[in-house]
């Protein structure tokens, strides 16, 4: 008996093609999947989307074929990564910033087209009153007309045929017509019903007592203009604010995406009941963000420093106490405090009362509202601050708080003249940092105030307490038309503010970017 055994050179052949084999079937299979889901997005006329996927799909297909690109395939999934999550939602939001995208405005042409021409109504000209008998074959209707009276076959309702033929008939079915209260017991089965007439009418039913004929509501011409069956009036395309009009300017609804240019950037310039609201809740953004961060770490430094004196006792049991308010959810904390603050119900109100005899509106009063802002977001903010420092607080040398005690010095003039300036440097991306997040806390705002109270005259939704981007939230989405487009124009506001204001930051602190 003879075995046959496999040379090293031919096993390692083998394994070289089964690689090859595997590496390119998987590559096939994933290039597959891609081209089908753009497909598929291409469909359903997400042209953006579908632009974006056959981008990546393109370029992954290179990085990975291409022998003098192989080494940016370790690199590649981080890069696409960042351009799917961060360049391709801002790029998307900037060029929304220059359309009228809106509730009003979701559609496209052709989709405003389809809707419209799909629309129908009922005519009042051609209205038959009828009466329903049951009869052991089923239920015929039977339609009292002005000029002649149509009779239906015996109809077996609930079923999934909904088209009926009606012929002219004088004579009524036998038996008794069904009284209203079975009628009504029967209504969502007869509204299913489509009688069609000799001449191709269809009627509907109209009410509990009558079918009415159901034309197309509107005609498409050739020059794109639509007729109003019902009542003759012609409406133009108007591509400049994406709506229908006739010719006094009246608009029906749903309007097109088209492009706007400048005109949502400049609203926010030139108009008056959106410049001003936009300007106050910018100064109190970057007041709010600036005061948190100052506020934040001046008590988190003194905690910190007292949290490092020798003589205290306890020290780990007042860290853990102290810290504690950032390990609790900043959601609950909120919700707690603005049961605290209520203005008839809450402890600090009851507490104030009984001490002084005031009850402060804090959610009514634009001060004591953004002072009550402040003070739960330093309370949200502090134990972060605190743990900054205690770490840098144990790299300063104690040698030069003993130095400078021989010297004289108290504690005030320690923090001002060691301890600031050894530790302000390091702190200084993280200040940035804790202050580019404060300038867009939404969810405090959200959560405590909602904005409240209004600014009186906005034409946008706007309040006293509102960040830019619960402002830019209140706009795109709860109120104002649902304007997406100028929403997104205060957003890119708002990026190129925190941008250039970071940037700056950095400069003015050395850190090199």
């Amino acid at each position: 008996m003879i075995t046959e055994t496999l040379s090293p050179s031919a096993t390692d052949s083998r394994h070289s093609m089964t690689r090859v084999f595997l590496k390119w079937g998987t590559l096939a299979a994933l290039l597959i999947a891609a081209l089908y889901l753009i497909l598929a997005l291409y469909a359903q006329r997400e042209f953006v989307f579908a632009m974006l996927f056959l981008v990546l799909t393109a370029s992954a297909v290179a990085v990975f074929v291409s022998r003098k690109l192989y080494a940016h395939r370790y690199i590649f999934p981080a890069v696409a990564g960042m351009g799917v999550f961060v360049i391709f939602p801002l790029m998307y939001t900037v060029g929304i910033g220059f359309t009228n995208y809106s509730a009003s405005n979701l559609l496209s042409f052709d989709q405003v087209k389809e809707n419209l021409l799909g629309r129908t109504y009922q005519s009042e000209s051609v209205r038959y009153d009828y009466q329903l008998f049951q009869t052991d074959q089923g239920y015929v209707l039977y339609l009292d007309g002005v000029h002649q009276d149509l009779v239906s076959p015996p109809i077996e309702l609930g079923t999934e045929e909904s088209r009926f033929p009606v012929l002219p008939s004088a004579d009524l079915p036998e038996g008794e017509p069904l009284a209203i209260r079975d009628i009504i017991q029967l209504r969502s089965d007869l509204s299913k019903l489509k009688l069609v007439t000799e001449d191709g009418r269809e009627l509907s039913l109209a009410s509990l007592r009558s079918f009415a004929a159901i034309n197309s509501r509107f005609t498409l011409h050739d020059n794109e203009t639509l007729t109003n069956n019902e009542t003759g009036v012609t409406y133009f395309p108007d591509h400049e604010t994406g709506f229908y009009r006739d010719a006094d300017g009246n608009a029906i609804s749903p309007g097109w995406t088209v492009n706007i240019g400048w005109d949502n950037y400049l609203k926010v310039v030139s108009d008056p009941s959106i410049r001003g609201p936009f300007l106050q809740i910018f100064v109190w953004t970057l007041s709010f963000a600036l005061a948190t961060v100052v506020f934040t770490l001046a008590l988190g430094l003194v905690l910190a420093n007292l949290l490092q004196w020798d003589q205290i006792r306890g020290k780990g049991f007042y860290r853990t106490m102290l810290i504690l308010p950032y390990a609790v959810p900043a959601f609950i904390s909120i919700l707690v405090f603005k049961g605290l603050f209520n203005q008839n119900f809450g402890e600090i109100n009851l507490v104030l009362e009984g001490l002084f005899g005031v009850r402060p509106d804090w959610f009514s009063d634009p001060a004591l509202a953004r002072s009550m802002i402040l003070i739960v977001n330093t309370w949200l903010g502090y134990p972060y601050m605190m743990l900054l420092c205690m770490g840098l607080l144990q790299a300063i040398p104690r040698d030069l708080y003993e130095a400078s005690a021989m010297d004289g010095a108290g504690p005030i003039s320690n923090l001002f003249n060691i301890t600031l300036p050894l530790i302000i440097k390091p702190l200084t991306p993280l200040l940035i940092a804790s202050f580019a997040f404060n300038f867009n806390n939404f969810v405090l705002i959200a959560l405590l105030t909602g904005g409240a109270p209004d600014i009186i005259g906005a034409s946008t939704p706007a309040g006293t307490t509102d960040l830019l981007v619960s402002y830019t939230y209140r706009i795109a989405f709860q109120d104002s038309g649902q304007n997406f487009g100028l929403a997104a124009a205060i957003a890119t506001a708002i990026f190129l503010v925190v941008g250039a204001l970071s940037l700056i930051n950095l400069k003015l602190s050395k850190v090199k970017v």
